[in-house]
């Protein structure tokens, strides 16, 4: 191992390090530092002196050692040298509070006796401020606004030693804007303010107030507009300047009077015929009023008064537009309300008054001059209506059916008043539209329509409204009889009622449907020995069907949306009821009776077959009735036999049959009507040539139907 190394020198220069010299020791590749505070111990390898040992606590005393290493291991420990680390740097909190100032405070730093903190422009101009301090805090004043500062702080502990610095950049906030200048615009109510710009701001803010109403304005230029003033009002305005730092104090308020507001109140009377008074309000900063009168002539005369009224003459049946303007310093108010004045007008002349519906009536008349408005007034009914209107005619509507109303036409002006002088005209509306409160089905297809309706010598039309036609019945009273509607149809209802003064609106049209038609057809057929399939016609207007055979036995019932239908569980040789539903898709219902239906005689059971002499074959069965006649067929492929027995027999003998042959032996109940059953059991034998007996070959039950 080498030799032990020798400490020159160990110092710190940060406060998270400590630096070591030392003599190099021969044959010595590397060394080890290490730095011990306590039960801290922190090592770190380094090839030559001098050699700085990282991550250390700020204002710490280790014990140095080095140890050189080389092939053949490491050396014992140097004798140790003790070392501080230096102070930590102060963590600045920086701000300007004024446009002239910087406030800089931080947090106490462990062991530190005292700081130093500089500040300088960080442009490099001026000259350089430095203060020593064992406060925590301190303000540098007397510096120029909206100027980029940079200041720079590190602590010195009880030797004057300094520790880590800290630097950071602080920017003053800005000085207040100089020369604000505010340009009105009476036209748009808006003003622009503008300012000589101020060194380091990098916005500006211009506030208008007038009261608790303040309007702002947002820049980074030298000027800024102010929109949506009101009139009559004054403004104090004062501009912001802003950086990064905050902002400047607001300059002193420029105040900015606005336009005068519109006049108010404005009356207009006639205070004796042939003059007008036109009186307002005074308004706020209103320093003259300028009057404008025009006639519906053309002829216009205005007065100007710093008073609050003026005098006109006037001349009957004249229309008159009056305006009233303020002015002041500022410039003209905006277009206030333009009102407008009738003399007494005269009564309209050529008065006619005609029905254009039931219960509206259109009056007409020759206009007048200076008529400003006509009111047609009709009274009657249990009530007056009226009509108002500037033109020569009126519709009264909403008039009450079925009674009697005097009409009249009167021309006003709201100034003049009205003429009340003119005739009256008397005109009898048409009968009320009939209100329709039940439908009742009185048959198949015979309907009564009942309604309810106050008329006085009313005549009413009921009318069935279909695809399948039009159906009427009138009647004087209070209902009528439709007849002979067809089945399965919709109809819409309505009525009408009519009088010498004329024909009502229709009443409200109540839907009427009739119940679905009976189909005209209906076939049964039978399947098997318990089933039979029932089908029928169409039935107009029907959408679903219900069936049922009904007996003693049981019933049988199927409900379907087609024109057939398979019922189960038949007895066999029973009569059965036939019935149907014929159901509508809103739920009426036609209940359809037909022939009765007889199910078919019963299949008989255990047939069997024996051998007789000449060639002969009996065929013997049990009966399911006494009264049923049976048939016999025999198949085979030497032949086709059939045999009919005289009625109540259980057997039947078929002669000339060919032995040596397998037949199909199927005996069957016979019916009146209608196709052979197929249906019953059929039962497979061998005949054979010797003996006296028949060998059955195969006994199987099984219908043609399966």
């Amino acid at each position: 191992a080498p030799d032990i190394p020798v400490i020159d020198r160990a110092y710190s220069k940060l406060s998270n390090s400590i630096t070591v010299e030392w003599r190099a020791v021969p044959g010595a590749t590397s060394y080890l530092l290490a730095a011990q505070d306590g039960d801290s111990f922190i090592e770190t390898v380094v090839t030559n002196s001098p050699g700085t040992v990282m991550g250390l606590k700020p204002a710490t005393l280790y014990r140095i050692t080095v140890r050189s290493i080389n092939s053949g291991g490491k050396s014992q420990p140097s004798p140790f040298r003790k070392a501080k680390t230096v102070l930590a740097a102060p963590v600045l909190s920086v701000s300007s509070p004024s446009c002239d100032s910087i406030a800089v405070s931080w947090k106490a730093v462990h062991m530190a006796a005292g700081f130093f903190v500089s500040i300088m422009r960080s442009d490099g101009l001026g000259r350089m401020l430095k203060e020593n301090t064992t406060n925590t805090s301190l303000i540098f004043a007397n510096l120029d606004p909206g100027t980029l500062y940079t200041i720079k702080a590190y602590a010195w502990n009880v030797n004057g030693i300094p520790g880590d610095d800290f630097t950071y950049n602080q920017r003053t906030s800005p000085k207040a804007p100089a020369d604000v200048q505010v340009a009105f615009n009476s036209g748009a109510l808006r003003a622009i303010v503008s300012w000589i710009p101020t060194e380091g701001a990098l916005a500006y803010s211009v506030t208008a107030s007038s009261g608790l109403l303040k309007l702002k304005c947002n820049t980074s230029s030298a000027s800024c507009m102010v929109p949506s003033l009101q009139c009559g009002s004054e403004y104090y305005v004062s501009v912001t300047a802003y950086n990064d730092a905050g902002s400047s104090k607001p300059t002193d308020a420029v105040s900015l009077k606005t336009i005068p507001c519109a006049p108010v109140n404005i009356s207009i009377e006639e205070d004796e015929p042939g003059h007008l008074l036109v009186s307002w309000s005074s308004v706020n900063f209103g320093h003259y009023y300028v009057v404008f009168v025009k006639s519906d002539d053309g002829l216009e005369v205005h007065c100007n008064t710093s008073y609050t009224q003026c005098h006109f003459q006037s001349d009957c049946g004249f229309t008159y537009f009056i305006s009233v303007f303020a002015y002041n310093k500022a410039g003209q108010s905006p277009l206030g309300d333009v009102f407008n004045y009738t003399t007494a007008p005269c009564c309209p002349s050529g008065f006619r008054a005609a029905f254009v519906s039931s219960e509206t009536v259109r009056v007409t008349w020759a206009p007048v001059r200076g008529a400003e408005m006509y009111e047609t007034r009709a009274a009657g009914g249990g009530g007056v209506l009226l009509c108002n209107d500037t033109a020569a005619a009126c519709a009264l509507s909403a008039l009450r059916c079925n009674a009697h109303y005097n009409i009249t036409v009167y021309s006003f002006s709201e100034a003049g008043g009205s003429n009340t002088s003119c005739a009256s005209q008397y005109v009898a509306t048409a009968p009320c539209s009939p209100e329709i409160k039940n439908i009742s089905k009185e048959a198949l297809s015979v309907i009564s329509v009942h309604w309810q309706s106050n008329n006085e010598e009313a005549t009413y039309i009921v009318t069935a409204r279909g695809k399948a036609g039009l159906w009427h019945c009138t009647s004087s009273g209070n209902s009528c009889t439709l007849f002979n509607l067809p089945c399965g149809s919709a109809f819409s209802v309505s009525a009408i009622a009519r009088s010498p003064a004329g024909q009502s609106l229709p009443s409200y049209s109540v839907p009427l449907e009739t119940a679905p038609c009976c189909p005209n057809d209906l076939i049964l057929t039978p399947v098997t020995q318990s089933v039979t399939n029932i089908s029928w016609s169409v039935g107009m207007g029907a959408q679903t069907y219900v069936t049922t055979l009904e007996s003693p036995k049981g019933q049988a019932k199927c409900h379907t949306l087609q024109n057939y239908c398979l019922l189960g569980c038949i007895t066999c040789g029973t009569n059965y009821t036939v019935s149907l539903k014929a159901i509508s898709e809103t739920g009426l219902t036609s209940s359809c009776t037909y022939q009765g239906y007889s199910s078919s005689a019963c299949c008989p059971s255990r047939v069997k077959l024996y051998r007789l002499g000449n060639n002969s074959i009996r065929v013997y069965w049990r009966a399911s009735g006494e009264t049923i006649n049976y048939n016999i067929d025999l198949h085979g492929s030497k032949g086709n036999f059939t045999c009919t027995p005289s009625s109540g027999l259980s057997h039947c003998d078929i002669t000339a049959i060919p032995c040596g042959d397998v037949y199909t032996v199927v005996v069957s109940p016979v019916t009146d009507k209608g196709p052979k059953l197929t249906f019953c059991p059929k039962r497979i034998y061998s005949v054979t040539c010797s003996g006296s007996s028949v060998g059955m070959v195969i006994y199987r039950g099984k219908s043609n139907a399966e």
